[in-house]
C-alpha cells in the first residue's frame, strides 16, 4: 500500500487522478491506519487525519506493564500520546518518560504537543461547583490538545445562582459552552435558556443517595426544557472532544468569511 507522501507525490506529476488520489487516501486511512502493539492493541493512528480528534489513552483498565508498551508505541508513531483517567500507581510506570501531569485532571501527556496554526475555537467550561472541577479540567485539557482556546468560570451552581451572571458576560463570545453540575444538574438547562450559545451538559457523580452518582443530573439534563446536547456521566473528554470539533469549525468559518 503507498504512503500518503507517494499517492500525493503521484498526484502532484499527474499519474493518478483526484479521484483514484482520494480512494487510495481512504483506504489507507480507513484499512492501513493503525498500529499493532503485540497482541494488546492497535492504535488508531489516522484518526486524527479521519475524524479531527486523535487516538486518546484510556489509562483505566490496564495494567501498567500494557500501558507502557501502547505509549512507547504511539510516541514512535505520532509523537504525542495524551493519557486519562491514569492511576497514582500507573503514573509511577510512566515516571521515566518526560510527563506533563495534569493532576485534577487525572491526564498524563508526553512528547511534543503538536504546532497548530490559527484560527483557534474558543470553548467555555462552566461547572457548578468546586467537586466538578477534577471532570472540568479533563474537558479543558482535552479542548486545548485539540487547538482550542478556553475560558473557565468555576462554583457558579444554582445553589447561589447570583454567583453566575457576572461570569456570563466573559462568556459569550465561546463558540460553545461546556457546562457541568452533580446533585440536581439543573445548571446546563439555565445557561442553555440564557444564551444563543450551543450547550454540551455534563452530568457528574457528585451527590449521595436516591439519584446519586450523577444519575439525577443526567435524568434532569436529559429531561431539559431548554435545548442543550448530553453527554455520559463524568465524560470530560467525550465534552472536550465535541466542543473542539465545534468551536475549530465555527472558528474555520470565521476565517473563510473575513
Amino acid at each position: 500500500m503507498p504512503s500518503l507522501e507517494n499517492i500525493l507525490n503521484k498526484l502532484a506529476d499527474r499519474e493518478i487522478s483526484k479521484q483514484e488520489a482520494a480512494r487510495l487516501i481512504r483506504r489507507e486511512i480507513t484499512i492501513d491506519g493503525y498500529e499493532r502493539v503485540a497482541e494488546i492493541a492497535k492504535l488508531d493512528t489516522a484518526r486524527l487525519h479521519r475524524v479531527g480528534i486523535p487516538e486518546v489513552v484510556l489509562a483505566e483498565g490496564k495494567n501498567a506493564q500494557d500501558l507502557v508498551a501502547i505509549v512507547e508505541t504511539q510516541l514512535k508513531v505520532e509523537g504525542r500520546v495524551v493519557i486519562t483517567r491514569v492511576s497514582e500507581h500507573q503514573l509511577r510506570a510512566l515516571k521515566h518518560f518526560d510527563v506533563e501531569w495534569h493532576d485534577r485532571a487525572r491526564i498524563a501527556a508526553i512528547g511534543k504537543k503538536p504546532h497548530f496554526e490559527p484560527p483557534y475555537g474558543l470553548v467555555g467550561i462552566v461547572c457548578a461547583g468546586t467537586a466538578d472541577i477534577s471532570v472540568a479540567e479533563e474537558a479543558r485539557i482535552l479542548a486545548e490538545e485539540l487547538n482550542c482556546k478556553t475560558i473557565i468560570s468555576y462554583d457558579v451552581g444554582v445553589a447561589g445562582i447570583h454567583r453566575l451572571y457576572p461570569e456570563l458576560s466573559k462568556l459569550l463570545d465561546t463558540d460553545v459552552l461546556i457546562v457541568l453540575a452533580g446533585r440536581e444538574g439543573a445548571l446546563p438547562t439555565i445557561i442553555a435558556g440564557l444564551t444563543d450559545i450551543p450547550v454540551i451538559g455534563v452530568p457528574v457523580s457528585t451527590g449521595y443517595g436516591l439519584g446519586g452518582r450523577g444519575e439525577a443530573a443526567l435524568l434532569a439534563m436529559l429531561q431539559s426544557c431548554s435545548v442543550l446536547a448530553v453527554v455520559n456521566v463524568d465524560a470530560g473528554f467525550v465534552a472536550g472532544a465535541f466542543a473542539a470539533k465545534i468551536a475549530n469549525r465555527a472558528a474555520r468559518t470565521r476565517q473563510q468569511n473575513s
